[in-house]
């Protein structure tokens, strides 16, 4: 993409996340109707009263879907920017220290790699809120690959003309690493942030999904999949709309995160 369609491009998918984004933390005030009222019988199929239909306690499903996004969205943004955080951060330390401590971190990275994420948030939620749970689980799945590829990049641009200007200024290392650096790695942690919140939905879905998260009946989206699968056949919408929903989220972060990264990546090149 390039020229006038990519720009269009870039504009429309950011208003497509900004509006995805909008929709599942603030789409409960959208409605009035009460998510946890029961409206209809059990299962009741969408009609004009019900576009969705009811669930297994005969509750409109389309108020719970506006109400069902705030939470989990709300904590996967918050797991991610904070997995993203440790991340970058121990990135430009390792570029920036030498090989010998890149080596470290990369060994240090390994180790966490090796623990499944879903298993720690699992056993973490048992013992903390949800929220913690995610945070930690999703710092020590995503962190380690967002050190690495900081870690890469930072170690390439340790010697360039630029930094060696900063430093003949006179510039702190911090400095250089906030002003120079980091910047310069604006286009891959974008990618990045994308991919962690991403893996922060997987994780609060599926502690959610198992009665471990959001407590009932206050609506989830990963909840009312496991809540309404008994009566699939009765109403599919109450089942397939959260799964709907949730899949829509991640595609669109995925998407413009890619997109977005890219452009600032040809914007930095230019």
């Amino acid at each position: 993409m390039t020229g006038r369609s990519g720009r269009s491009a870039q504009w429309l998918i950011a208003v497509s996340l900004s509006a995805v984004l909008a929709f599942a933390l603030f789409g409960r005030y959208l409605t009035d109707q009460d998510p946890l009222a029961t409206v209809a019988r059990p299962w009741t199929p969408p009609n004009a009263d019900q576009l969705l239909g009811t669930d297994a306690l005969g509750r409109d499903v389309l108020s719970r879907i506006f109400w069902g996004g705030a939470t989990l969205t709300a904590v996967a943004l918050v797991a991610a920017a904070a997995s993203t955080a440790v991340g970058v951060a121990c990135g430009l330390w390792a570029g920036w220290s030498g090989r010998r401590i890149e080596v470290g971190v990369s060994a240090g990275a390994d180790l966490l790699l090796a623990v499944p994420a879903v298993l720690v948030g699992l056993v973490l939620a048992v013992a903390v809120p949800m929220p913690v749970a995610v945070v930690a689980a999703t710092v020590v799945a995503g962190s380690p690959l967002t050190a690495r590829v900081v870690a890469d990049l930072s170690a390439d641009c340790r010697h360039a003309t630029y930094i060696d200007v900063a430093r003949m200024r006179g510039d702190s290392v911090p400095s250089i690493l906030g002003q120079e650096v980091l910047p310069s790695h604006t286009a891959a942690i974008t990618t990045d942030y994308g991919l962690r919140v991403i893996v922060a939905l997987q994780l609060v879905s599926t502690i959610n999904a198992l009665g471990l998260g959001t407590s009932p009946p206050h609506p989830d989206w990963a909840s009312m999949i496991t809540e309404n699968y008994s009566g699939i056949g009765l109403n599919a919408a109450a089942t397939v709309a959260p799964a709907v929903a949730l899949a829509a989220l991640a595609t669109v972060v995925a998407i413009a995160s890619t997109t977005l990264g890219s452009a600032r990546l040809r914007g930095v090149s230019a």
